[in-house]
């Protein structure tokens, strides 16, 4: 069997790809274009193709006649032609679940930074300003307890539900919006838009794209939230209107954002967003919150997995 690894750069270069060799001859590649990934499965012929953001269309299935199975080393599979993938038998295999509790854990990490205002005592310290102080402490800029706050989720699955839990540890009241309408069986409140907006404190996001939640937070409905409020966007970029949100954050309609996935990624040269300095106002991460050491590891545990129950005539974590 030959597999045929296209993108090996979303994986890291720290995460041991040896053990795909059990299967047979393994080719790697680090990026491939659409174009390039076309010439590499017809130069190649693989069994088998392993990809998390190359584009698996019918181009690419035509390059190779010998393709047996699609491994995503994701959970979307939306870059994968699936009717034709079913239509000519080729099983196409996803990854659900390894990123869960790194995801939970870089929502807090982003809270936190622009919460408890960390880059301006870190500023203030390392400046020098602090060994010339009198006083032991520094009350400026201000910030406050999660303690008796209001956060609110939209998209309350796994990931959503884990932050929800952790919420309440901290004594925050929890809301939660459904954009799909489906009330789910847990013990936080389902509210509408407006009310998500009007009351809380905190606003996450953990929400798939799609027609309901794409350019959910555009100006009219940040203009809705606290002044005082801070937006995290940990789900899908498009969710989140770029524009509007750095035009609601240089007017002071809302207090910080905090974003790990923008429209855009990478994220444009243009977007408005790199023209908000202030970090204390906005942190943007380069979408790693799914990216600890540990769920990387798991994610490759499970892609090789779930080629090794197609080796066996089992079926894994099957989409097709």
């Amino acid at each position: 069997m030959k597999i045929l690894m296209l993108d090996t750069v979303t994986f890291g270069e720290d995460i041991s790809l040896e053990k795909f060799k059990d299967f047979g001859e393994v080719v790697t590649y680090s990026n491939s274009t659409h174009e390039e990934a076309v010439a590499r499965v017809r130069e190649h012929k693989p069994d088998v193709i392993i990809t998390n953001k190359v584009v698996i269309d019918k181009d690419v299935f035509e390059a190779g006649a010998d393709i047996k199975m699609v491994a995503e080393a994701a959970t979307g599979y939306n870059n994968i032609d699936t009717g034709y993938a079913k239509e000519h038998g080729i099983r196409v295999s996803n990854v659900a679940g390894y990123s869960t509790q790194s995801v939970i854990q870089h929502t807090f990490a982003l809270l936190f930074y622009v919460y408890e205002k960390m880059r301006a005592y870190d500023d203030y310290v390392k400046s020098g300003e602090y060994a010339k102080s009198v006083c032991f402490t520094h009350l400026t800029p201000v910030f406050n307890e999660l303690s008796g706050k209001t956060w609110g989720i939209v998209g309350l699955g796994n990931i959503g539900r884990g932050v929800a839990k952790i919420a309440q540890d901290f004594d925050c009241k929890v809301l939660y919006y459904s954009a799909s309408g489906h009330r789910q069986d847990v013990p936080y409140e389902c509210v509408t838009l407006d009310e998500l907006l009007n009351k809380s404190d905190i606003i996450s996001i953990h929400a798939p794209l799609n027609d309901k939640t794409k350019n959910l937070f555009n100006y009219e409905n940040i203009c809705k939230m606290k002044r005082e409020a801070v937006l995290l966007n940990l789900g899908r970029g498009p969710v989140v209107n770029d524009a509007d949100l750095a035009r609601a954050l240089k007017e002071n309609i809302i207090a910080a954002a905090a974003l790990d996935v923008v429209e855009t990624e990478p994220i444009a040269k243009d977007n408005p967003l790199l023209g908000i300095i202030d970090s204390n106002k906005l942190i943007i991460t380069p979408h790693i919150a799914w990216a600890t050491y540990e769920a990387r590891t798991r994610l490759m545990d499970i892609v090789y997995e779930n080629i090794r129950s197609f080796v066996n005539g089992e079926a894994k974590n099957v989409v097709v």
